[in-house]
């Protein structure tokens, strides 16, 4: 793994690092205390090509490989979580999953659209009564002559409220469990799919997380994307790829952390003199650095593994479990060293460890992780 950048690689994080400084980090407070980003952000993200990144360019995307797509990610998890995730998941769960497993049709018809930010995906696959246990969600396509018929519902579903087409998974056949899933691209305005933003969340609160019901949304057979049965096969393999975007972003959370720990500490004093240094302080400030370190690092692993076609889910499952459980600790001791002014939010750190929080959750837990690995490493499944 060569962990020297390239010239396209450092100008990409350059134009990252421009476009956060500019565009996310002035208003990131005031999307969170609003609960709501500016959609603007969205085409200015397309304008750019982050919305395009690993897609190729026949499709409008603007090509390039996973590292770049992960510095990307990192810079805006440092600026805003909630625009990282607008990315991570048109792009990373919606976009490339087409791009992946769709045919002609439905590459020409969504891709140019997602990649320029003309339209916003989201990925319907968590239910109500189904978060880890995904193979068995009970919402129902049924077969009705050339179309099929979807009922049921999805539940925090990011992008959902905001979504020009839903990447949505129901189950088509009598065969339980994950067999019987398929994966339908349903556009977000068809009768019958009403959406509910879902409001009061811990973190990244910016984000349009919706709540989604279907009842009889009527669809194209044309619509399915990938073999009938096979829906459960393209879930697991967005979501390899997007414990990756989630670790970058990540790292970025860490890395903000650190920024703002450093800093702090540069100039708060106590005793008559700046806290940086006292013993402690720099304790805390040098578990986020190494922290940092190695969440980035794991990460850009799964990134060279995916571009080098070599297996790579067990290493993002190792990314996602380290960079999401390292990305709370650092907020939390970047907290630590801010004291009483961190838990208001006139300072970032607040916002840091709260948009960490939901990282140990989404696109599988740490506990799955940890089950997933251990699986890896065992050939026996403990579920």
């Amino acid at each position: 793994m060569n962990l020297e950048l390239s010239e396209e690689q450092s100008a990409v994080r350059r134009l990252a690092e421009e476009f956060v400084r500019r565009e996310v980090t002035p208003y990131a407070t005031e999307w969170d205390r609003a609960e709501n980003v500016d959609r603007a952000v969205v085409k200015k993200l397309g304008a750019l090509g982050f919305l395009g990144l690993t897609v190729p360019e026949e499709y409008g995307g603007s090509g390039g490989d996973h590292l770049a797509y992960c510095l990307v990610t990192e810079e805006l998890g440092r600026g805003d979580s909630s625009v990282r995730g607008i990315v991570s998941v048109s792009l990373g769960l919606v976009a490339k999953t087409i791009a992946a497993w769709g045919d002609e049709e439905q590459k020409r018809a969504w891709l140019p659209r997602l990649t320029s930010g003309d339209a916003i995906g989201c990925f319907g696959l968590t239910e109500p009564g189904t978060g880890s246990d995904a193979g068995h969600l009970t919402s129902r396509a049924v077969r009705d002559g050339g179309d099929y018929l979807i009922t049921g519902s999805k539940m925090f579903i990011t992008n959902g409220t905001w979504a020009d087409v839903v990447l949505l998974f129901a189950r088509t056949g009598d065969e339980p469990g994950p067999r019987g899933v398929s994966a339908f691209l349903v556009p977000a305005d068809s009768p019958g799919l009403s959406r509910r933003t879902v409001h009061g969340k811990l973190g990244l609160r910016g984000q349009a997380t919706a709540e989604l019901v279907l009842d009889g949304v009527r669809v194209p057979a044309s619509a399915m994307l990938g073999p009938a049965g096979k829906g459960f096969s393209v879930a697991m393999s967005a979501l390899a790829k997007g414990r990756m975007s989630v670790a970058a972003g990540c790292v970025g959370i860490a890395q903000a952390a650190l920024d703002a720990a450093v800093g702090y500490a540069g100039e708060r004093e106590q005793f008559g003199k700046p806290i940086a240094s006292y013993q402690l302080v720099q304790e805390l400030i040098t578990d986020i650095a190494v922290d940092v370190d190695a969440a980035r690092l794991l990460t850009w692993r799964v990134a060279d593994l995916v571009d080098r076609g070599e297996e790579f889910a067990t290493a993002a499952s190792k990314a996602k479990l380290f960079a999401s459980e390292a990305a709370v600790r650092c907020a939390n001791n970047a907290l630590q060293v801010f004291g009483g002014y961190g838990y208001i939010d006139e300072y970032p750190v607040g916002k840091l460890l709260r948009d960490a929080r939901v990282m140990t959750l989404y696109e599988g837990t740490s506990q799955i992780q940890k089950l997933i690995i251990g699986r890896a490493l065992t050939g026996v499944s403990a579920f």
